[in-house]
C-alpha cells in the first residue's frame, strides 16, 4: 500500500512537471507565427524626397531574406538606391512591381512576415494609409471638455456670454492651408472650440496668422482692440520712419565776391633767360687736323663739343630753388650716390645751342681731300676696297664757322642764370685751349 502511494505521488510530480515545461514554453513565445504580416512602405531615402520609383525587386515572393539583403532598388530623381533588409523574414507579397511609377512615401509597396512564419496561413493587414482618413472622417479631433461636477453650481460658458468681438461685420470664413500655432491650437481645444470655428476669428499675425490673442479677443478675456493695437505697432516698426527727418537748407552763395575773385589765381609761369657766349672753334680745328694727318682718324666737331658739354656739367653751383633731380634720386635708390639738402654744387643737364655769326665779306675756305692712307700687305691680301679721301679740317659741322666765332646759347629759368654762365665759360676754356684734352 506504502509503495503504491509513493508511485502516485512520483507520478503526480512527473506530471505536474511536465505541464509547467508546456505553460512556460507557450507563455515566452517570441516568433510571430499567430500574428499578422507586416506592411513594408516606401522609405524615405533623403529629407526631401516625396516619391520614388521601384526599378527592380531582387527578392521575389515566397522567398526568404536576411538581414542586410537587398529587397529592391529605388530609382528618385537624383539616385538609384539598393534598400536593404533591416532583420531576417519572408516575402509575403509585393504590391507594386518592378516598374512602378511616382510611389509616394508611406505608401505600401510589400507584406512581409518573420522567419520561420507559414505564410499561407497569415492573414494581409489593411493598408494604414488608406485606413487614416476614413477614421479621421468618423472622429473629428474635437477637444470635449469633461463634464462639470454635479455638486458644484455650473458656470455659463465665456464663449457663449462674451461677445466675438474678433469677428468684423461682413467677416468671411477663410479657408488657411498653413498649420496653426501649438498654443493657438491648444487654446482652441481648452474652450472647446474647432478649426472651423476657428475660421471665423479674424487674424492679426504676419502673412494673416492667426495668434493667441485673437483667440483670447474671440472668447473675451482681452480687449478687442488689444490685437490690432499690436498688429498696427509691428506694422509701423517694420518699416524704417523717416518721418522726423528734415531735408538740410541749401547753404547760401557767398555773399560780395564774385567768381573771379573766388577761384584761385593760377600760378605764374616761370620766366625763362637766353645765356649766350661767344667761343671761337680754331683751336680744336687744328687739333682735329692733328689728329687727323698723324693717325688717320678723323673726329667730328660734334664731338669735341659733346665732350666739352659733358665735362662742363661737372661739379655746377647749385641754384637758390635746387631740387634733386629724379636721376640724382633714382641714383641714390640703388645706392649709386647721395642727395644732399646742403650740397653747395651739383651736376647740371644742359646742352647748349650753337649758332655761327660769319662777319660779312668773309669767304670761306673750300674743303680739301684727306690724304689717301697707303696701303700695306694686309689690306691688298684682304683686298679690302679703297677709302674714300676724308674730309680735311676745313669741312666743318652744319651752322658752324671757322674763321669767326660761334655763339653758345641756353635757355634758363631766371634763377639759373649764373649757373648757366658757369658752364659756358667752362666750354669756352676747354674748346678754346685745351682742346688735345677731350682727345684723351
Amino acid at each position: 500500500m506504502a509503495s503504491f502511494a509513493a508511485a502516485c505521488r512520483v507520478s503526480a510530480r512527473l506530471a505536474t512537471r511536465r505541464l509547467q515545461q508546456d505553460v512556460t514554453a507557450k507563455s515566452f513565445r517570441t516568433s510571430a507565427a499567430a500574428l499578422a504580416a507586416q506592411n513594408f512602405t516606401m522609405p524615405a531615402l533623403s529629407p526631401t524626397m516625396t516619391e520614388g520609383n521601384i526599378a527592380s525587386w531582387k527578392i521575389k515572393e515566397g522567398e526568404n531574406f536576411q538581414a542586410g539583403d537587398v529587397l529592391l532598388e529605388i530609382e528618385t530623381d537624383k539616385a538609384t538606391m539598393d534598400v536593404e533588409a533591416q532583420e531576417d523574414g519572408i516575402m509575403m507579397k509585393i504590391m507594386h512591381g518592378d516598374g512602378s511609377k511616382s510611389v509616394q512615401v508611406g505608401t505600401r509597396i510589400a507584406v512581409v512576415a518573420e522567419e520561420g512564419d507559414d505564410i499561407s496561413a497569415l492573414e494581409i493587414p489593411a493598408d494604414e494609409v488608406s485606413a487614416q482618413p476614413a477614421k479621421a472622417a468618423e472622429a473629428p479631433d474635437v477637444y470635449t471638455p469633461a463634464p462639470p461636477n454635479p455638486s458644484e453650481p455650473a458656470e455659463p460658458s465665456k464663449s457663449d456670454s462674451a461677445p466675438k468681438a474678433a469677428v468684423k461685420p461682413g467677416h468671411k470664413t477663410l479657408n488657411r492651408t498653413y498649420p496653426l500655432y501649438p498654443s493657438v491650437e491648444h487654446l482652441l481645444k481648452v474652450n472647446g472650440l474647432d478649426k472651423s470655428e476657428a475660421q471665423k476669428i479674424t487674424p492679426t499675425g504676419p502673412n494673416g496668422r492667426l495668434l493667441k490673442g485673437d483667440v483670447l479677443a474671440y472668447l473675451g478675456k482681452i480687449n478687442a482692440d488689444v490685437p490690432a493695437a499690436v498688429e498696427s505697432r509691428f506694422e509701423k516698426q517694420s518699416h524704417l520712419d523717416l518721418s522726423n527727418i528734415k531735408v538740410a537748407a541749401a547753404k547760401p552763395a557767398p555773399v560780395g565776391k564774385s567768381a573771379k575773385e573766388a577761384a584761385p589765381a593760377p600760378p605764374p609761369a616761370p620766366v625763362n633767360s637766353t645765356v649766350t657766349l661767344p667761343v671761337s672753334l680754331s683751336a680744336v680745328i687744328q687739333a682735329q687736323k692733328k689728329i687727323n694727318d698723324s693717325l688717320g682718324i678723323f673726329l667730328p666737331l660734334s664731338t669735341f663739343i659733346a665732350r666739352a658739354t659733358d665735362l662742363a656739367n661737372d661739379e655746377l653751383p647749385v641754384s637758390k630753388g635746387y631740387q634733386p633731380t629724379a636721376d640724382e634720386l633714382f641714383n641714390q635708390v640703388l645706392g649709386l650716390g647721395k642727395v644732399h639738402s646742403g650740397a653747395k654744387v651739383s651736376r647740371g643737364d644742359y646742352i647748349p645751342q650753337v649758332g655761327s655769326v660769319t662777319p660779312p665779306g668773309a669767304v670761306l675756305p673750300k674743303p680739301t681731300a684727306a690724304p689717301a692712307k697707303k696701303k700695306d700687305i694686309f689690306d691688298i691680301l684682304a683686298a679690302s676696297p679703297s677709302s674714300k679721301p676724308k674730309a680735311t679740317a676745313s669741312k666743318l659741322s652744319s651752322g658752324l664757322s671757322a674763321v669767326g666765332p660761334n655763339v653758345f646759347s641756353l635757355q634758363v629759368p631766371k634763377d639759373e642764370e649764373k649757373r648757366a654762365k658757369v658752364f659756358l665759360e667752362r666750354v669756352k676754356l676747354v674748346l678754346e685751349n685745351e682742346p688735345g684734352r677731350l682727345v684723351l
